[in-house]
């Protein structure tokens, strides 16, 4: 009951052992990839059209206004009706947190599905390929016609449109970056009369260089070389993973197979190349998992449409683990992994921060700093003195009036400041106020005092900042 398994476990681990066998592209090979449809492709195009997002999300208004707005400048993010200042920075460390332990357990899980599907290199250069196959041909053979043919005016029209079209896109990657940080149609009429800020031009510069050359011309060879991710995902992997994988011990031997022919001294795979032929990153998925698989599942449709024309059933190359490829156990469940557990536990936790973050928000941002040098200031009649610095920030769009009081301190009492203040939008009021204790009322040592901020013109809010007062011991 027990030596089966074993030896059937030392079986397969050896077909996999002499398939492995990484072939990696250092660029002196150009990949065309061949295009066909299938769901992996239908879903790549579902992924990438994510992007959209991007190009258009500049161009919406709000109340008059751009919706979205990094306003450097001024320091501010806005986000429809909400605005993000510097002292709420906690929450975009909290996102980032959140969307990098996401990216990890996503690998964790099912490899590099955001590579093959979201990420910018591969969806730039699936565009930019797109685009090659319809002036220069769909494959390799036709390239090479295409690049050894005599040249002519039409070779040198399909070549300025081409390169055209790439460049019109990288141009528009740039314009776009930079209308999420400005006005995005004050921008366009900044650009074309030339009058826009240096920061943009150098913005449009750095992107749309790096567009036109990464996914025009060196393309798979970010992924290779480039790309730290690529150099990180293999420690997200663990036996559970589920990837493109080529079966082996139902593939092997392969061969040839005329059409309506059977043989059944040979595998399932009738090495026809075609999932190498459809592979952005032109490796051989049949020699293993590779460092350029970028988890597209293209080689999943191309080997399927195969097994349908030659009555064969689908998933000769499909998503599977290595733990089922080498024994046939089924995947193991997410909330037995470890690591999953690990990564959705700190997922939570961040997001749960960032909509504490959002629901906390508040109108305004009060700070009170008691003044060290000195620490306290006897005055001629015997009482204590100490010095604030208060600073209030108006985050509302409107302008709004406030005065100040104290409480929770017997006897205490404040001057120096006056009997109302106007905070303009997005600024900060900076005050200097003193408190003094009268000598009869004095508490030796540290006592707590609160300041109240009481809002008479704008929007309600309950603005409160506990600090200390602090007197001499007796």
């Amino acid at each position: 009951m027990i030596e089966q398994p074993i030896h059937f476990m030392e079986k397969n681990g050896d077909i996999y052992e002499e398939m492995a066998d990484w072939d990696v592209n250092a660029g002196g090979e150009k990949i065309v990839a061949k295009r066909m449809s299938g769901r992996f492709r239908n879903l790549k195009w579902f992924g990438m059209s994510v992007w959209l997002i991007y190009f258009l999300v500049p161009y919406i208004r709000w109340n008059g206004d751009q919706a979205v707005l990094l306003d450097i400048p001024n320091r501010q993010f806005h986000f429809f009706e909400l605005t993000i200042f510097p002292q709420d920075i906690w929450m975009l460390s909290l996102t980032l947190l959140f969307f990098a332990i996401l990216l990890a357990a996503v690998t964790s899980v099912a490899g590099r599905v955001f590579c093959g599907y979201f990420c910018f290199q591969t969806v730039w250069t699936d565009i930019y390929t797109w685009i090659e196959t319809k002036f220069e041909g769909d494959t390799p053979q036709k390239q090479l016609r295409f690049k050894q043919a005599p040249w002519s005016i039409g070779k040198v029209l399909k070549k300025f449109t081409k390169h055209s079209l790439w460049m019109a896109i990288a141009l528009l990657t740039g314009l776009t970056f930079s209308a999420w940080f400005t006005d995005a149609f004050e921008l366009w009429g900044d650009v074309f009369t030339l009058q826009a800020h240096i920061a943009v031009w150098i913005a449009m510069a750095i992107f749309t260089t790096f567009t036109y050359v990464f996914a025009g011309f060196m393309r798979e060879q970010v992924c290779f070389w480039l790309c730290p991710y690529a150099r990180l995902q293999g420690v997200m992997y663990d036996q559970n993973t589920i990837l493109p994988a080529y079966d082996a011990e139902r593939g092997e031997p392969r061969g040839k197979l005329k059409k309506g022919q059977t043989d059944p001294s040979k595998g399932s795979c009738i090495d026809c190349k075609l999932c190498v032929n459809v592979c952005p990153t032109g490796i051989d998925i049949r020699k293993g998992q590779q460092e350029g698989c970028i988890t597209c599942g293209l080689c999943i449709d191309a080997c399927d449409s195969v097994m349908d024309k030659i009555n064969e059933p689908r998933g000769l190359i499909r998503y599977a683990s290595y733990a089922e490829l080498q024994g046939h156990s089924k995947p193991q469940a997410l909330y037995k992994r470890p690591r999953v557990i690990i990564y959705t536990l700190i997922l939570l936790a961040s997001l749960a921060g960032i909509v504490y973050g959002f629901l906390s928000l508040s109108a305004t941002d009060f700070s009170v700093s008691p003044d060290r040098q000195p620490l306290f200031v006897r005055l001629s009649d015997g009482s204590i003195q100490n010095r604030y610095t208060l600073k209030l920030l108006n985050k509302e769009n409107v302008p709004i009036e406030v005065q100040y009081r104290i409480e929770g301190l017997d006897g205490a009492n404040l001057h120096g400041i006056h009997e109302s203040y106007v905070i303009e939008p997005a600024k900060v009021l900076t005050i200097t106020a003193l408190v003094k204790v009268p000598e009869d009322k004095l508490q030796a040592g540290i006592s707590p005092l609160i300041f109240n901020v009481d809002v008479i013109d704008g929007p309600e809010s309950e603005i409160t900042y506990q600090t200390i007062f602090i007197a001499p011991k007796k």
